[in-house]
């Protein structure tokens, strides 16, 4: 327990996973993208640690940085100093947010405005078509009770489905969703990796991949572990990480 919280307050390690898309074209081999998920920026994993976490990401010199949720446990008004290093977050092709569940519980309009003042961009239920394939954000389901659920068909009903598609979707669960809209990649978090016992137990339960890379049919889903801790600050068994994902082209 001891050695889990020293991981936790050490920071995540990178974890490098290489991801083939049968439909991304070749010029895009090799694009990598930082995933980083459940941060969860509270009162023990503040404005230091955010600064561990961006520090991180830019080292690895990502193409895209994706943020899939769960970035706070509190208030814009609370936490707001302790997110502002995210704004030093960088990579050539920008950097995205989609809810999790927690931003359900501090406020997830502000917090969605917040980081969007810090410079990223965040896809509620949208897409943005960059140069070599499309990248979706859904909102999460825990946003159905607000009337700010996931929608499918509005972050990829009319796309160009000759193009590969990457989907940040808080929930592993979401993936079923992805599969019948032709998402090439799914990329997730929520489940800690199980974190500690007998919460591995539990996520197993409630989720289809608990962490790392599955297929679902022509659809992939990847599941971080995440980069902090929610409640207890520790982990055993489930070491924190931020997963740079190289994607690659089968036209290569």
């Amino acid at each position: 327990m001891g050695y889990g919280t020293y991981g936790v307050l050490r920071g995540p390690k990178v974890k490098r996973v290489t991801v083939p898309l049968a439909r991304l074209p070749r010029a895009a081999h090799g694009f990598r993208i930082a995933v980083v998920s459940d941060i969860h920026l509270g009162p023990v994993l503040g404005r230091g640690f955010a600064q561990t976490v961006v520090d991180t990401i830019n080292a690895t010199q990502p193409d895209l940085i994706a943020v899939v949720g769960d970035l706070v446990d509190g208030s814009v008004k609370d936490l707001g100093p302790a997110a502002a290093p995210l704004a030093q977050l960088r990579a050539r092709h920008g950097s995205y947010f989609v809810t999790g569940n927690h931003e359900y519980f501090s406020g997830a309009e502000q917090w969605v405005e917040e980081v969007r003042r810090l410079g990223l961009n965040p896809l509620e239920n949208a897409r943005r078509e960059l140069p070599y394939f499309d990248l979706a954000g859904v909102n999460d389901i825990a946003g159905e009770e607000e009337g700010q659920g996931p929608d499918f068909a509005r972050a990829l009903g009319d796309r160009d489905t000759a193009r590969a598609c990457v989907l940040l979707a808080h929930q592993p669960v979401q993936i079923h969703d992805a599969v019948e809209h032709g998402v090439d990649l799914q990329l997730s978090g929520h489940t800690h990796g199980g974190q500690l016992w007998p919460g591995n137990l539990i996520a197993s339960a409630a989720n289809p991949t608990l962490a790392g890379l599955e297929r679902y049919g022509d659809t992939q889903l990847y599941v971080s572990r995440g980069a902090g801790a929610w409640g207890p600050p520790t982990r055993v068994g489930a070491p924190s990480d931020i997963t740079l994902i190289e994607l690659a082209s089968k036209q290569a």
